[in-house]
């Protein structure tokens, strides 16, 4: 039995008698997991999202979403069954924040008090306080505001699959990089098979379980952001990725990949919380903190090791010489 929500099968889409768009595309998206399609403009990102919701059809080969053919399904049904989120967000500026969270729910049935709980629940997720914003008009919203509700408008009608195409493409780099940190933390907190199309390999590495590159309509390498930076496929992809392979590396790996021995937990009330040898205090880092933000702390505090905790106990300690290691990436 498949874990793919969804499975492009040997994928060809023609657009006229000689447009190639993509190429036999062949993978699977796990369920509740994030792919990135990354690559150049114009490579076929957005085309293979649009055949999955049936915006577009394929010329050849097979879409699979949960094992059936998509081209058996009702294309409306279907596209109220996956949410979409596009750079240019797309709200209706005569509805409310609140209106427009609704949309798909109503579409879909659900009675007053289902969709009035998953509003807030929604607004409260994104950070929205819905007593504050439930009855704004989008024109009052900054641009992550606006996109923030972009996204809770996409996850209203609970969506097995959620579709991102460039949606934080046109926001300001620090409201860019608030977005992604949060939606790093909602996916956390949702059970949704997440397509997400960017241009970018510094978001790709960060948003993505698995990514998909993409050169010209084919697929030249498809993996794990550690896998793409270790092996990467050919010329293209490790020009693609960049130089600083060794050091992208360190964005994407966890400081629970490279745990040593557990350590002595310090005396400190029975919570497990150690403290640095620089006599500064406690520096702590968490498991899912990455190796860069590791290596980052090891050179202000001056420290050769940190402890890593979990819930207020120690696990375990990571070492400077770990994170050298893998940061000394081939390229």
């Amino acid at each position: 039995m498949t874990t793919n929500t969804i499975e492009f099968d040997d994928v060809t889409k023609v657009y006229g008698d000689d447009m190639v768009a993509i190429e036999d595309v062949t993978y699977g998206v796990e369920k509740g997991t994030t792919t990135v399609l990354v690559g150049p403009s114009g490579c076929g990102k957005t085309t293979t999202m649009e055949l999955v919701n049936r915006l577009e059809d394929p010329t050849e080969g097979t879409v699979y979403y949960e094992g059936t053919d998509i081209q058996e399904l009702d294309r409306i049904q279907l596209r109220r069954e996956i949410g979409y989120v596009i750079q240019e967000i797309g709200l209706f500026d005569h509805m409310t924040v609140g209106e427009n969270v609704a949309t798909v729910p109503e579409l879909k049935g659900w009675d007053r008090d289902r969709i009035n709980d998953r509003i807030d629940e929604l607004l409260d997720l994104m950070d929205l306080p819905p007593t504050e914003y439930r009855d704004q008009y989008p024109r009052s919203l900054s641009g992550g505001q606006r996109q923030r509700v972009g996204i809770a408008r996409a996850l209203a009608g609970d969506p097995d699959v959620l579709l991102m195409d460039e949606p934080f493409g046109a926001l300001d780099p620090i409201t860019r990089e608030t977005l992604q940190n949060e939606f790093l933390e909602i996916q956390e907190k949702i059970n949704t098979t997440i397509l997400f199309v960017t241009h970018s390999i510094d978001e790709a590495l960060k948003m993505g379980d698995k990514i998909a590159i993409y050169d010209v309509g084919e697929v030249v390498q498809y993996g794990t952001p550690q896998e793409i930076l270790e092996s990467p496929a050919n010329n293209f992809v490790e020009d693609f990725v960049g130089a600083d392979r060794g050091l992208k590396r360190l964005q994407v790996t966890q400081v629970k990949e490279l745990l040593a021995a557990p350590v002595k937990e310090a005396e400190s009330g029975g919570r497990g919380v150690a403290v640095a040898t620089d006599g500064n205090g406690s520096h702590e880092l968490s498991p899912t903190d990455s190796a860069q933000v590791a290596l980052s702390r090891m050179i202000q505090y001056d420290v050769e090791t940190l402890p890593v905790t979990d819930d207020g106990r120690v696990v375990g300690e990571i070492e400077k010489s770990d994170i050298h290691q893998i940061a000394r990436t081939e390229g």
